[in-house]
């Protein structure tokens, strides 16, 4: 395991952070969920840099996983934004849409925000959005399930007060 630390680290950057130790104790699992890093490149092509770290954030958010949303905080922070005071466009909203009704609604997204989203990509690209949100759905659950620790270094980004639940 300490190889394929080493090995992710080395490929991705950053740090071996609490779910990564968590899943450490599956060679197997660790493998699978690292996956998320090509996909999560995939999306960024499709959207963007910034839409990419919002989407994951919705789905985070809509998932309601302390550990992912404050990651993703802290990424749109780090760049200067404020979670809680967005400047959407109505394209970024409707993707973002998209993302947390993923995550809130086990995957059953309003035939009306499927066509927005459907529309402006190839089907290829919808395809790798979905399962992007759906490895982002698993990453929370895994999360929440085994309720791992927020990270040390994410202290400074969690939020003050819990955030208010979506009105839909």
């Amino acid at each position: 395991m300490q190889e394929a630390f080493r090995e992710h680290v080395a490929t991705y950057g950053g740090r071996i952070t609490n779910m990564k130790a968590t899943l450490g104790h599956s060679p197997l699992a660790f493998s699978v969920y690292m996956r998320w890093y090509p996909l999560y490149e995939q999306v960024k092509g499709i959207l963007g840099e910034r839409l990419a770290y919002l989407f994951a954030f919705s789905v985070s958010e809509g998932s309601n996983c302390p550990l992912c949303t404050t990651f993703f905080r802290r990424i749109i922070i780090d760049h200067g934004e404020r979670p809680e005071a967005l400047q959407l466009t109505d394209w970024e909203r409707t993707v973002l849409d998209f993302g947390s009704h993923m995550a809130r609604e086990q995957g059953r997204i309003p035939d009306d925000l499927y066509a927005a989203v459907a529309g402006r990509f190839t089907d290829e690209q919808v395809v790798v959005l979905v399962a992007f949100a759906g490895q982002m759905i698993a990453t929370n659950v895994f999360n929440n399930a085994l309720e791992v620790d927020i990270d040390e270094y994410l202290a400074p980004y969690v939020p003050l007060t819990p955030a208010i639940p979506h009105a839909d």
